[in-house]
């Protein structure tokens, strides 16, 4: 008997709903959309590279367990990473990523294939900063607990308490947050400071706003310090 996609998906889901918490089912399964299935492999479809990273390492034992329960013990999960929705002009660019540690671009045009095993270094390193004490300019009222989380964000506060809870150590190094004026980019900012501060008091953690850095780099650039200004932003 042939499965169909759709089914197979809403049988893994059924399963799934019983296991992780509703929130978390609302966050990272919910968005999913299943796409094709050939054979015993099962295409899903996620709506961004950071949503496939994460389901990767947090659930990626989760959906394997389901699907071999769906499709027995050859099956195998692929992801469809949307990277832009698209126009009237433009397909919607997507970007394939096989179980073999490839990724590829995908438009009906493109085929880049990428190796995608390698993990991610953190680019900044600043000389002698774990041998100071630093005040990190943090609002303490500005936490998780306080931020106000709704399906506009609720990605970005998962994103945020990940890198709070293991910082330097994700795939989400650096994190950046994008968003328009008053929806809360400070707030999740610096409430990825402060659960740092307590979760682990003896990282070094530091808030600078864009209008203190840009004055500091032209302060230290009209003084000629600019190198001091490259190793450390005070």
């Amino acid at each position: 008997m042939v499965k169909d996609f759709e089914k197979v998906w809403i049988n893994c889901l059924e399963i799934i709903k019983d296991i992780v918490e509703w929130q978390h089912y609302k966050t990272w399964f919910e968005p999913i959309k299943p796409v094709a299935l050939k054979e015993k492999v099962l295409t899903i479809q996620v709506p961004s590279q950071f949503f496939f990273e994460y389901l990767e390492e947090h659930y990626v034992s989760l959906l394997a367990k389901t699907l071999k329960r769906e499709l027995g013990k050859d099956a195998r999960l692929e992801y469809r990473i949307m990277v832009d929705s698209g126009n009237s002009k433009n397909k919607p660019l997507t970007m394939d990523v096989p179980g073999n540690g490839y990724k590829t671009f995908s438009n009906n045009e493109m085929d880049f294939p990428l190796v995608i095993n390698n993990p991610v270094k953190n680019p900044f390193v600043i000389p002698g900063l774990k041998k100071m004490q630093i005040d990190p300019q943090l609002n303490h009222a500005y936490t998780f607990d306080s931020f106000i989380e709704g399906d506009c964000n609720r990605v970005a506060r998962r994103a945020g308490k990940t890198v709070a809870e293991k910082p330097g150590t994700t795939s989400f190094n650096p994190l950046v947050i994008y968003g328009g004026v008053g929806l809360g980019k400070t707030h999740l900012a610096q409430a990825i400071g402060n659960e740092v501060k307590r979760l682990q008091s003896n990282k070094v953690v530091l808030y600078v706003s864009s209008e203190k850095f840009i004055n500091q780099f032209i302060d230290h650039g009209r003084n000629g310090a600019i190198n001091d200004f490259i190793h450390f932003t005070s």
